[in-house]
């Protein structure tokens, strides 16, 4: 449905997106996953016609979105990482201006707010200008709703809102999946990304560095759950006690034995620190941040092609 091949951008001497190349399947919920500055915006900004790259080509549905904008451009909605509209016009008002933009058919505005669930509780005559960052955000995904199109592409789609509407968004994507659209959406969360995406492609430093199922990602998260441990006395033989059992790392940090691994290596690993005389007094289990993921992706990487491997 989508192809990118050898996609770049420059900003000046700035390279946003290095040679970014992804296949997306029809009807797929594909992810953009990475932190801020990562290039994400820059390469759906690219797909939907906003910023021409320096190199690569990206057609959707065969269309050449450079070479055949109008054919390709009818093929998708896109909600931009901040949406911004007139604030003397009303959610309405703007509703009905960018259905009739759409070529739309009059009624709409209510179709699309009921399936949706992004009513907006009799105050469609506000002005825009007087939303909050929540309510504008909704506004945007129901406006990117409005043309009844095969590709949806959303910037950061879940940013300002609040947790009723994180899980109406939710369950909207769920719903629109299910009429078999495809849809592309960026996002730094890692648990959106876990609950709504088909697949992932993770960005960091301007390079799509690996596209993985969601059940792939859940493992390599699961892999770098972390121990923090209280235990006497702390001692730094218990690093290799905990290293030779099964943890992925282990290091001690202040008064604390931090160890990184598996959940079915932790019995094994409290199990080796009590034989190595290591009383326990206190264990807390840690999630792993985005961060963290990405600093572990990329030493992994970065061992792999020492060792003459590619990912």
């Amino acid at each position: 449905m989508i192809s990118i091949t050898g996609v770049s951008k420059r900003f000046g001497d700035v390279e946003a997106i290095s040679d970014v190349s992804l296949e997306i399947r029809p009807g797929e919920t594909f992810a953009l996953l990475g932190p801020n500055g990562s290039g994400k915006s820059t390469t759906l900004k690219c797909v939907v016609g906003l910023s021409a790259p320096n190199a690569g080509q990206i057609r959707i549905n065969g269309y050449d979105v450079y070479k055949r904008p109008r054919e390709a451009r009818r093929l998708l909605s896109y909600l931009p990482q901040r949406a911004g509209f007139p604030e003397s016009l009303t959610i309405r008002e703007v509703a009905d201006f960018y259905g009739r933009l759409r070529l739309t058919a009059p009624g709409r505005y209510s179709e699309v707010a009921a399936s949706t669930r992004f009513e907006f509780n009799g105050l469609s005559d506000r002005p825009v200008g007087t939303l909050s960052g929540g309510m504008l955000q909704r506004l945007g995904l129901l406006v990117a709703c409005l043309p009844d199109v095969p590709v949806l592409i959303l910037d950061e789609p879940m940013i300002n809102l609040d947790p009723e509407g994180a899980v109406r968004f939710r369950d909207f994507l769920l719903r629109m999946k299910e009429q078999g659209k495809t849809i592309v959406f960026s996002s730094h969360i890692l648990t959106d990304v876990e609950q709504l995406a088909d697949r992932v492609g993770i960005f960091v430093g301007g390079r799509l560095a690996s596209v993985q199922s969601v059940d792939a990602l859940r493992e390599a998260l699961n892999r770098q759950a972390r121990m923090r441990l209280t235990v006497s006395p702390l001692d730094c033989r218990l690093v290799d006690a905990a290293l030779q059992a099964g943890a992925r790392e282990a290091r001690v940090d202040g008064q604390a034995l931090v160890v990184t691994s598996s959940p079915e290596a932790r019995l094994l690993i409290l199990k080796a620190l009590q034989t190595a005389g290591a009383d326990i007094l206190q264990f807390t289990t840690e999630e792993p941040s985005l961060e963290d993921f990405y600093m572990t992706y990329l030493r992994e990487s970065r061992m792999a092609k020492e060792n003459g491997h590619e990912n």
